[in-house]
């Protein structure tokens, strides 16, 4: 079995009805995981689930809706019903605001701290109750580069600060659960292109922000995450837990 193998190993994503949380699962299902993936859009989690199909993999599609305890409790129960176990959880789903602080409405900070970290934790303590039996799990969290680092002029207050705890939760859940050899830990990706992305790197100015702050000149390209992800996913990170491994080309370097 290679370092890297997933063979055997049942792997959650969530916001895997695009973007991001697609090639997450295209990742771990080239490696062998078998797939649940969760999100609001079952006939788009149905296309995913053909995709990941076509690679091989098993895959279960289940609707559910992150900001809703409930269906978060009922979708885990699935997925475990389903395959007996839960090894791997991606948690991925997100949204982004931009408006000036002090314009902000309530309810789009709510929106984007709600679900960007809360429904981080509320997915992560469901999960962690299955891999806790098992004495067994990898747990990534979706943080960014703005869980280190601000932007001017961009209007990320409530996106920042949700990344920022993410962070934070990432470093206290991996505290509090590596006794039951479960590792958690934090991709923080810079630009690339999603659903989620696409009003902001569609831009004219988008390319002198990218030079400006990137390094390498550049967003990032599809699969530049499949090696964070596969990583913090496999073995070979048993002993890596409470990290944040930034994928920017060069972003929080400078």
């Amino acid at each position: 079995m290679g370092l890297f193998d997933l063979k055997g190993k049942v792997a959650l994503v969530t916001g895997a009805s695009s973007g991001l949380g697609v090639q997450f699962a295209k990742a771990l299902a080239g490696q062998g995981a078998d797939l649940a993936i969760m999100a609001r859009r079952q006939e788009k989690l149905e296309e995913v689930g053909k995709i990941l199909e076509g690679m091989g993999a098993r895959c279960l599609a289940v609707k559910c809706d992150v900001l809703k305890n409930g269906e978060i409790k009922a979708a885990v129960a699935k997925i475990r019903e389903h395959y007996g176990r839960i090894d791997i959880l991606v948690n991925n789903a997100g949204v982004a605001r931009s408006l000036a602080a002090e314009s902000q409405p309530d309810d789009d900070w709510n929106a984007v701290i709600n679900t960007n970290l809360n429904s981080v934790y509320f997915v992560a303590r469901e999960v962690g109750k299955v891999m806790i039996e098992q004495k067994y799990g990898k747990i990534i969290n979706l943080g960014s580069i703005h869980s280190n680092v601000a932007m001017p002029n961009r209007h990320l207050n409530a996106y920042c600060t949700s990344k920022g705890g993410v962070l934070m939760l990432t470093k206290a859940l991996a505290s509090e659960w590596a006794r039951y050899n479960i590792t958690v830990n934090a991709i923080g990706p810079a630009y690339f292109q999603s659903e989620m992305t696409g009003a902001v790197m569609g831009s004219p100015a988008f390319e002198d922000v990218v030079k400006t702050y990137c390094p390498m000149g550049r967003a990032g390209r599809e699969g530049e995450l499949d090696g964070a992800v596969i990583y913090f996913a496999s073995d070979a990170s048993s002993y890596t837990t409470g990290q944040l491994l930034c994928v920017d080309g060069g972003w929080t370097a400078i």
